[in-house]
């Protein structure tokens, strides 16, 4: 996925795990010129929430192993990638990351929607539940929307 490959980039470039957020910024605005520092910004809120990086003391710490991702030679990310995915999205890609099919996913949870009369993103979830997938952060975001907080 393009987030994981913009994230690693200022980690594999530094050749750290561990970097100011100031300089994760100019890594993706003024190094790469891929985004603005307001949306590098954005782009690093995205990236917290979807578990990829930590904030700790000032410093933004990799939840992975930047060299274990594959920087195509002509990568440059897409826009939308900044944009907060749905939880829908979140529970989707946590299961393709898992080697489920997603015509598959889609199809069940839709199916699971009609005839449970629940919304798609708890379909999505009790899919991921029933085979394996963990998609916490997912469930959590799931929950906060019904409550309004």
């Amino acid at each position: 996925m393009s987030l994981d490959v913009a994230v690693a980039v200022p980690f594999r470039q530094q050749g750290k795990t561990r970097l100011e957020e100031g300089a994760f910024v100019v890594a993706l605005s003024l190094d790469r010129d891929w985004f603005s520092p307001d949306q590098a910004k954005r782009l690093i809120d995205v990236a917290t929430g979807r578990g990829l990086v930590a904030r700790e003391d000032g410093e933004l710490v990799a939840q992975f192993d930047p060299s274990d991702i594959e920087i195509p030679e002509d990568f440059a990310p897409d826009a939308s990638i900044i944009r907060e995915q749905s939880t829908f999205e979140m529970v989707l890609d946590a299961l393709v990351a898992a080697g489920h099919e997603k015509q598959t996913v889609v199809a069940t949870a839709n199916e699971s929607q009609r005839e449970l009369g629940v919304t798609l993103e708890t379909a999505a979830i009790l899919y991921a539940h029933k085979n394996g997938v963990d998609v916490g952060d997912a469930v959590r975001k799931a929950r906060d929307e019904l409550v309004g907080a």
